[in-house]
């Protein structure tokens, strides 16, 4: 294993879940990512998971996700987004809660 690599265990009783919407909360020593599943044709929406981390890692993930992304991109082609909805109107953010 090289100095990257790192084993990971995952639980047998970890179940994926399936998300199509995101809050996302921060202050200043954290962003709070609120994964959520919109119900079909109701105003309505379930929390899946909860995922808190430092602001290093949400600008690591930013960093990440864009590479992932384009990578994805270069194999599969553009994502095109719903020409009703902008990536954004999927996204809530909200400024420093406590």
């Amino acid at each position: 294993m090289t100095a990257q690599e790192i084993s990971v265990n995952i639980p047998p009783t970890l179940d994926p879940v399936y998300s199509n919407m995101i809050q996302i909360a921060f202050k200043d020593d954290e962003f709070t990512f609120m994964f959520l599943h919109q119900l079909p044709q109701v105003n309505q929406a379930r929390a899946k998971a909860i995922v808190s981390i430092t602001p290093n890692h949400a600008k690591n993930l930013l960093a990440v996700l864009t590479k992932t992304v384009q990578e994805y991109e270069t194999k599969f082609g553009a994502i095109n987004s719903s020409p009703d909805k902008k990536p954004i109107d999927n996204v809530t953010t909200l400024s420093g809660y406590s």
